[in-house]
């Protein structure tokens, strides 16, 4: 029975490594890109489990395609590890110029706007980026309007509505749907000190799941629209917000490297931002990327606003290039 069991989920785990090589955009072939730790926990434990088998022969098939399978799920979730050289150097004290974004999916239904509140003077952001936040939302937020008095407000009841509050003056700002109706994301400039200049895009696409997009091709397209359009630019360049994709599937990778933005996580951790109600399935959902014109500061994951998100508080520090 023992032998039976190891080998059964051997192949459930065989398969949903092999699924997401498909050519195939489905939700039910992608949705296998984001429990790569859990496979990669799994496939070890069953590599282990296997030693304990009474048919030799079948100890040493079983240990090596689990141990294959481990290997493979590894290296792709490697880069988000404390053992994988960092990408982005760290800023020393201290700052000149900085950043400080907040990105939080509040979940339109949850209702502790206090707890954000909280967090949101307690840390100080110069950047607020709320998502998933309706009317409702707008207006329990108001209490930090006298602190953010440069906002862009898209209240929406479709689990897509946006809001941006800032410090800093905003410029040629623009909400767009870059691919699907209803699903808005915010372009502009924050103006910082001596006129520096930073182009954001805050975005927040549809994921592939069976109640939205049966498909990732619409998020896929958004981000890769985002990423050619910096591709090549000069100007100091930051994109955020809930991209509905893991950092290390093929689709962001390809967005790092179309758009040469950089991913302070990597070499530092994952940061895992959702699911905030089951620690054993979490991963990163919410994304911060950078042109070379800023260092970390700091990157942490804040506690819960009783969302199915954490919030993610980063710090960039702007240096000349």
């Amino acid at each position: 029975m023992f032998e039976i069991v190891i080998t059964l989920l051997t192949c459930i785990m065989l398969c949903v490594t092999l699924v997401p090589l498909l050519p195939s955009n489905h939700w039910l072939s992608r949705v296998w890109e984001f429990p790569r730790v859990q496979i990669a926990v799994l496939t070890v434990s069953l590599a282990i489990a296997s030693f304990f088998l009474s048919s030799p022969s079948m100890a040493i098939v079983l240990v090596s395609i689990n141990g294959l399978l481990s290997v493979y799920q590894i290296a792709w979730i490697f880069p988000y590890t404390r053992l994988y050289p960092i990408q982005v150097k760290k800023a020393v004290a201290p700052y000149q110029q900085s950043i400080k974004i907040m990105t939080s999916n509040v979940l339109m239904t949850n209702h502790s706007a206090d707890k954000l509140i909280k967090l949101i003077r307690l840390h100080q952001p110069d950047v607020v980026v709320t998502l998933e936040t309706d009317q409702w939302w707008e207006d329990a937020l108001q209490p930090i309007h006298s602190e953010y008095p440069h906002r862009v407000n898209s209240p929406l009841d479709n689990l897509y509505g946006m809001h941006l509050y800032s410090k800093f003056v905003l410029e040629d700002v623009q909400l767009l749907d870059l691919i699907e109706e209803g699903i808005p994301s915010i372009h502009c400039y924050l103006v910082l000190k001596n006129n520096i200049k930073v182009k954001c895009h805050f975005l927040h696409p549809a994921p592939p799941s069976p109640t939205e997009n049966t498909t990732s091709t619409p998020r896929d397209q958004e981000l890769l629209v985002i990423a050619k359009q910096v591709a090549g630019q000069t100007e100091p360049i930051i994109v955020t917000g809930d991209l509905n994709d893991v950092a290390w599937s093929p689709t962001t990778r390809a967005f790092r490297r179309i758009s040469g933005l950089k991913d302070p996580r990597m070499g530092r951790g994952m940061f895992n931002t959702f699911h905030a109600s089951y620690p054993i399935m979490r991963w990163p959902l919410d994304h911060i990327f950078h042109s070379e014109h800023f260092e970390l500061g700091t990157i942490q994951r804040m506690p819960s606003i009783d969302s199915d998100h954490f919030p993610l508080l980063s710090e960039l520090v702007y240096v000349n290039k």
